[in-house]
This record gives structure tokens, C-alpha cells and sequence, in this order.
């Protein structure tokens, strides 16, 4: 369609050249036959007035064709244009155009990369999330293992001191209640014979200085218990000297002072290793965490929390050692 118009628009240009050509030749052949006649007039004559009308009616003829050829160029350039942008979008609603197609094909293959950087992303996320998860319960289960053997030991020392004090009050009531019967006995063997003469004693010759116990039986007996009671609760501090020499061999050194724990005359610090040794049970490495007033938090190998009171380390029931 666009060659067409341009060999008509050739054509068209080509015969107004022959026109024009012709248009000169005629007009030099007129001012040749004008000055011919001038010149048999004696070239004093001028154009009459038919001429010139003639001539501008010819001029205005030939400027209304050019402007009505012009005029079906533009229609039909405007006609061509027209249909070629109508193909153009029959094209681009179709599919098939170049312009829609190469865009389309690189909207497509950011899409398929997009997608496949989620799906790493998202795989990664979820791995995150089972990994932090996987952690905290492992984090709890330690938790509950070291809490489980804190409340164990301390279930078990209370235990052990309730025993030992049930087993002093036994021995002090079973005393007592020997005492007891004997005076009870020594009563009844006296109700037994209610008509014997009461054999008169002997008053006792004393030389010097002497106390005399205005108390009864059972007065001695209740303070001698009372004694004996706070003996038991004085733990090592006993009164014999054999017992108290006995005690001290047990008792360890243990203090806490400005975060650091003096033990038998070694220093332990936050971060060092130390080896735990109980009676009966076999010795436990384990690190330092934690130093408190009254208490030492430390984590084994295996990575359960416990900690230990300075009691037990003074009362000789664990002793500590650098690893």
C-alpha cells in the first residue's frame, strides 16, 4: 500500500513537471510571437487586457489542481497511516506484535526468578524457625533436668537432717524413758510395802565447800533432756573436746566474696573449670557460671544447670577441685 502511493505520488510530480514545461514553452512562444508583433508594431504596443485574464484564469486553474492533488495525498497518506496503526493493534490485542512480545518475555522471566527467590526464601525461613525451635525445647529440657536434680538435692539434704534429728530425739527419749521406768519402779516398790518401817537415813558428812540439789527427779531429768537437745543442735561445737577435734577435721573453708569463692585456700572464679566430687558417686567436670552469696551455679558437659549452696561445700557433703 505504501509503495503504490509513493510510485502515484512520483507520477503525479512527473506530469506536473511536463505541465509546467509546457506551460513555459507556450508562454516563451507567446512572448516570441509578442515580441514579434511588438516588433512589427514597432515594440510600442503593450498586452491588451484579454490576455492577461486569460493567463491568470490559467494560473488559478493550475494552483486549484495542485492543491486538490495535494489534498488527496494527505487523505490518502492519513488513509494508509490509518490502517497500518488499526493493524498494529490488531497485532498487539492478538499477541503477535514484536513490541508486546519481547517485553512479555522479560516480564515473564523476572516472574520465574521472583518465584524461585521466594521458594529459597521460604524454605530458608522455615528451617530458621525449626532450628530456633528445635533449641528452645532442648533449652527447656536442660532446665528441667538441672531443676529436677537442685530440687533432688535439696529435697534429700532436708531429708537427711529431719532423720538425723529424729534420730537424736530418739535417742534422747529412749534415755528418758529409761529414767522413767526406773523411778516409776522404784515408786511401785515402795507402794508395795506401806507398813514397813521407814528406815531412817544416815544424814551425809560432807568436809568443805558442797552444793546441795534441792530438785526433784524429774526437774533433773527434763533440764538433762534440754541439754542434751541443744547439744545435738550445736552440731560440731559439742563440749567434749575429742568431738569438737573430730568435727573441725570435717569442716571445710568455703566463702563467697566480690564474685569469687574461697575453698580450702584455692580461689575459683566465673568461667573456670572445676571437677565436683560426691561421697559414693563418681567425680563431674563442670564450669563455673554463676557465684552468688550463698550459692554457686556451675554447667556440666553435658549442659545442665545445677548449683551448689557453700553449706554443703563447708559441711564436707561435696568438695570442689580445678579441673
Amino acid at each position: 500500500m505504501p509503495v503504490h502511493s509513493r510510485e502515484k505520488k512520483e507520477s503525479n510530480h512527473e506530469e506536473m513537471e511536463v505541465d509546467f514545461a509546457e506551460q513555459e514553452g507556450s508562454s516563451s512562444e507567446d512572448e516570441d510571437t509578442e515580441s514579434s508583433s511588438v516588433s512589427e508594431d514597432g515594440e510600442s504596443s503593450e498586452m491588451d487586457d484579454e490576455d492577461c485574464e486569460r493567463r491568470r484564469v490559467e494560473c488559478i486553474d493550475e494552483m486549484t489542481n495542485l492543491e486538490k492533488q495535494f489534498t488527496d495525498l494527505k487523505d490518502q497518506l492519513y488513509k494508509e497511516r490509518l490502517s497500518q496503526v488499526d493493524a498494529k493493534l490488531q497485532e498487539v490485542m492478538s499477541g503477535k506484535a514484536s513490541e508486546y512480545l519481547e517485553p512479555l518475555a522479560n516480564l515473564q522471566e523476572n516472574v520465574q526468578i521472583r518465584t524461585k527467590v521466594a521458594g529459597v526464601y521460604r524454605e530458608l525461613c522455615l528451617e530458621s524457625v525449626k532450628n530456633k525451635c528445635d533449641c528452645e525445647t532442648q533449652a527447656a529440657f536442660q532446665h528441667w533436668e538441672s531443676e529436677k536434680l537442685l530440687l533432688f538435692d535439696t529435697v534429700q539434704s532436708e531429708l537427711e537432717e529431719k532423720i538425723r534429728r529424729l534420730e537424736e530425739d530418739r535417742h534422747s527419749i529412749d534415755i528418758t524413758s529409761e529414767l522413767w521406768n526406773d523411778e516409776l519402779q522404784s515408786r511401785k516398790n515402795k507402794k508395795k510395802d506401806p507398813f514397813s518401817p521407814d528406815k531412817k537415813k544416815k544424814p551425809v558428812v560432807v568436809s568443805g565447800p558442797y552444793i546441795v540439789y534441792m530438785l526433784q527427779d524429774l526437774d533433773i531429768l527434763e533440764d538433762w533432756t534440754a541439754i542434751r537437745k541443744a547439744m545435738a543442735t550445736l552440731g560440731p561445737h559439742r563440749v567434749k573436746t575429742d568431738g569438737s577435734s573430730k568435727s573441725d577435721k570435717h569442716q571445710h573453708n568455703a566463702r563467697s566474696e566480690d564474685g569469687r569463692l574461697f575453698y580450702d585456700g584455692e580461689c575459683y572464679s566465673r568461667g573456670q573449670a572445676i571437677c565436683i566430687d560426691k561421697k559414693d558417686e563418681y567425680p563431674t567436670s563442670a564450669i563455673i557460671t554463676t557465684i552468688n552469696h550463698d550459692e554457686v551455679w556451675f554447667k556440666r558437659v553435658d549442659g545442665s544447670k545445677s548449683k551448689l549452696y557453700i553449706s554443703q561445700l563447708q559441711k564436707g557433703k561435696y568438695t570442689i577441685k580445678h579441673a
